[in-house]
């Protein structure tokens, strides 16, 4: 059968993924992906460790990224983004620009993390004041806080739940739950949840209607820093960070800036 007067397939724009080896939420990824781009996934050796402070820094190795990242050029995508939040922010905003550095080094194409991502987030809203809700142990949560001190920023709450492994089991009503507690009678300018192993898509919308704030996640601002950076918009109706509409309300930029 002839089909060529179909004229397809689109052409297709390439983000390239690394990811850490546990890496589960392949799926959430797509989610904020429009469908003109392509997802390119890649993930760190495997490592027999639980998730700590010793681990983020040994899934961010600079050698390790650099192959990670090379695995990734056949495909030609046009940016990479370094999909992990405590690896990229363990050791401070001087390590999360050199993560950044060796990956763009390794394809020759830009490269964002997550942590770079939750800081243009962050500015972009105008939020100095933000409540933490992480799955982590409290050392990781402290190298998150430290991070944001590091720029000025203000943690007026958090919340955690000390696990290990096994992130990507956490239900939705187990994330709800943290929020609530994170920002407690406070009223800060935004709630940051972390970690791209948590579940958080279908909870955005909820956690902002309810909190009357926005809410960032890890795998949220990674995508639209990645998509930024070619021109693209991340797909996340009724998201504070990617809905003009929905920031005017909480008084953030009404544009990309």
């Amino acid at each position: 059968m002839d089909v060529s007067f179909l004229g397809g397939p689109r052409p297709q724009r390439g983000v390239g993924v690394v990811a850490p080896f546990d890496f589960a939420l392949d799926r959430e990824l797509w989610r904020w992906t429009p469908a003109d781009v392509s997802l390119h996934l890649t993930r760190t050796p495997y490592v027999p460790a639980e998730v700590s402070v010793d681990l983020a820094r040994l899934v961010s190795e600079h050698a390790t990224l650099r192959e990670a990242s090379r695995a990734l050029v056949a495909v030609e995508p046009e940016v990479i983004a370094y999909a992990c939040a405590s690896g990229s922010f363990v050791d401070g905003h001087a390590g999360q620009r050199a993560v950044a550095a060796a990956i763009a080094a390794a394809a020759r194409v830009p490269a964002v993390t997550t942590s770079g991502a939750m800081t243009e987030a962050l500015r972009l809203l105008g939020a100095r004041r933000v409540a933490l809700v992480t799955p982590y142990t409290r050392s990781v949560t402290d190298a998150l806080a430290a991070y944001l001190a590091e720029d000025g920023v203000q943690v007026t709450g958090r919340a955690d739940l000390g696990l290990t492994r096994l992130i990507w089991r956490v239900p939705y009503r187990d994330v709800m739950d943290m929020a609530r507690r994170a920002v407690g009678a406070e009223r800060p300018d935004a709630l940051f949840i972390s970690c791209t192993n948590l579940p958080t898509y279908d909870a955005i919308p909820q956690l902002e209607a309810e909190l009357r704030l926005p809410v960032l996640t890890a795998n949220q601002v990674t995508m639209f820093a990645a998509l930024r950076r070619i021109g693209a918009q991340a797909v996340g109706p009724y998201q504070a960070l990617l809905d003009p509409a929905a920031r005017a309300q909480w008084g953030g930029a009404s544009e990309p800036v």
